[in-house]
């Protein structure tokens, strides 16, 4: 039977809460730049001429069809090969995971507009409003309320996303967890407390989404 022995981790508190603000920091700088991507890529998605938005749809597909790990990596090791530029982990971690949450945040905008129904648009036309004014006054408010529980959903994806980052030795959780296993010899213990961690974050987020999802399905 196995002696589980939390209290070898004691000299190690501080790389774990090091280790999740790194988590922490990461998921929200990087939603952050996602919400912005996609909400511009989701508008010209349904807006733009075709020169513009077959491009986007591009981008969109490739970073929402191949794995983020292979994102990652050639991000970090390919693109400063190809463009010249040095490039840090912690730069090609906010980049990679920026644009792969934003091609998801994209099309979740574009899936939100699109569910309105065109007569709104020509609703708002016919009484004289201008395309942006109708917008941002009658299709964006409406398109909110569809978009809300989804974006919160790939927003807790995206947290656990940021784990990934260990994997090109950004100092996050997972990967304090890696250096401390490798000092204290109790993976079991590193990896449950890493684990209790994560759900103790991630938790609290769901049962937001579930009463968001509720509170606006009861309003529909």
């Amino acid at each position: 039977m196995y002696a589980w022995d939390f209290a070898a981790l004691k000299p190690y508190w501080g790389l774990i809460w090091q280790g999740l603000g790194v988590t922490v920091l990461y998921t929200v700088i990087t939603v952050l730049a996602g919400l912005a991507i996609g909400l511009a890529a989701g508008i010209l998605r349904t807006t733009a001429p075709r020169w513009v938005s077959i491009p986007l749809r591009g981008y969109i597909e490739v970073f929402r069809c191949t794995p983020l790990l292979v994102q990652l990596v050639w991000v970090y090791y390919a693109l400063p090969v190809l463009i010249g530029v040095d490039m840090s982990a912690t730069t090609a971690c906010f980049l990679t995971l920026s644009l792969y949450a934003g091609s998801f945040y994209a099309e979740i905008f574009r899936g939100g507009i699109e569910a309105i129904d065109r007569g709104q648009w020509e609703a708002g036309h016919a009484i004289g409003m201008r395309q942006g004014r109708i917008f941002r006054r009658i299709i964006l408010p409406q398109a909110v309320q569809v978009m809300v529980p989804s974006l919160i959903n790939q927003t807790i994806m995206q947290l656990k996303n940021t784990s990934l980052v260990s994997t090109v030795a950004v100092g996050d959780l997972l990967y304090q967890g890696s250096v401390i296993t490798a000092a204290s010899y109790r993976p079991l213990e590193v990896y449950t407390t890493i684990a209790v961690l994560y759900f103790v974050v991630l938790f609290p987020l769901t049962l937001v989404a579930d009463q968001v999802e509720q509170r606006l399905g009861a309003h529909r």
